[in-house]
């Protein structure tokens, strides 16, 4: 759909141009924009490098690569010409190849970035713990999952195609439209994600999430071992590792340890186990406030990933907390051993149930 300008006598569709036309080349100039104002294709993310390569035995380069605010790298992938070229194909080996990133390596690269563009005076690791809201790194977080983000002039049918399929498989890509357009001498350009579709893509997610799982429901090999809990006099049965876990910790709160406390021997990551807010809240209330707390320190808050039912939270202090329900594996088992042994006198052993 064109673009108009509405003039004071009549409204006037403005000229579709193209970048080769326009003499906007894809490093010198859009990558030179974009790098300064991510922004634009991707929201809510911080440039980390260019031309990034750092792997043997491969020439290739990622056009810019940064990090989101829940700790995921990003491959942004630039294309000028009409159609992407094969990009969604280029963009999947990066996000490959960097998927095993670190946060100290992630730090490297960044401060190698600084320099190039000349910000010598910038300490990297802070600039990036600072952005991600962190005290101190966390590698149970960084880099759970690598985006792509591909901006181009048009998508041939191919990419598309692709791009979706990709999408059904839980991957996340999506598509930047940058169409350019001439007024009066100045380079205009429109930018609209198209695939996913902004208004539908929540759905979309929902839709790739519901079939994600049911492929791995057919395939799934984890372990689903449920665990008997002794809570001094008091013993639970049954409890997936999630529940066991809560209910320990619940356990050691009303017997008076402060919740940041017990969160300390939850092991690597344990102060991200915990949400808190000010006042006695329910469930409703206590996400509103949680969510406008983490939005402020630039994290995200989702319900999902914490116990907030009414009679799932904690209050502590004149505070209302939430435990993560995201355990499982070795994780679970060292945080469950090491708070039993961290609070001997109170009682606590888990068990396999029969």
């Amino acid at each position: 759909m064109p673009i108009y300008e509405f003039a004071s006598e009549e409204i006037r569709p403005l000229t579709k141009t193209t970048f080769g036309l326009v003499q906007l080349q894809e490093r010198r100039d859009l990558q030179r924009l974009l790098r300064a104002n991510i922004a634009v294709v991707a929201p809510d993310t911080m440039v980390i490098a260019e031309e990034f390569g750092d792997w043997d035995e491969s020439r290739r380069r990622i056009d810019l690569l940064g990090i989101d605010r829940d700790a995921n790298l990003v491959v942004v992938e630039l294309k000028r010409t009409e159609d992407g070229g094969h990009m969604e194909l280029q963009a999947i080996r990066y996000a490959a190849m960097v998927s095993t990133m670190t946060f100290d390596q992630a730090a490297d690269v960044f401060a190698r970035y600084l320099t190039q563009i000349g910000k010598t005076d910038t300490d990297a690791r802070a600039e990036l713990l600072d952005f991600l809201g962190w005290d101190e790194p966390d590698e149970d977080a960084f880099a759970q999952d690598v985006r792509i983000v591909l901006a181009s002039a048009e998508f041939g049918r191919e990419v598309t195609t692709s791009v979706l399929w990709l999408i059904e498989r839980g991957i996340d890509i999506r598509c930047v439209r940058l169409q350019p357009y001439g007024l009066d001498g100045r380079v205009l350009v429109d930018v609209q994600q198209i695939i996913p579709l902004p208004e539908v893509a929540e759905y979309q997610v929902r839709v790739s999430e519901k079939k994600r799982k049911e492929r791995e429901a057919r395939t799934d090999t984890r372990d689903w071992t449920s665990y008997d809990v002794t809570l001094g006099e008091r013993k639970l049965t049954a409890l997936r590792k999630r529940h066991a876990i809560y209910q320990v910790f619940r356990y050691l709160v009303e017997r008076g340890i402060p919740p940041e406390k017990v969160a300390e021997h939850c092991g690597r990551g344990g102060n991200r186990r915990l949400v808190s807010v000010d006042g006695e809240v329910a469930g409703d209330d206590f996400c509103r406030l949680a969510k406008e707390a983490l939005t402020r320190d630039g994290r995200n808050f989702d319900p999902k990933r914490f116990f907030t039912d009414d009679h799932e939270l904690l209050h502590f202090g004149g505070r209302t907390y939430a435990f993560s329900t995201q355990w499982g594996g070795s994780a679970w088992e060292q945080a469950m051993i090491m708070l039993r042994d961290a609070f001997p006198d109170k009682g606590i052993a888990f068990t396999p149930s029969e």
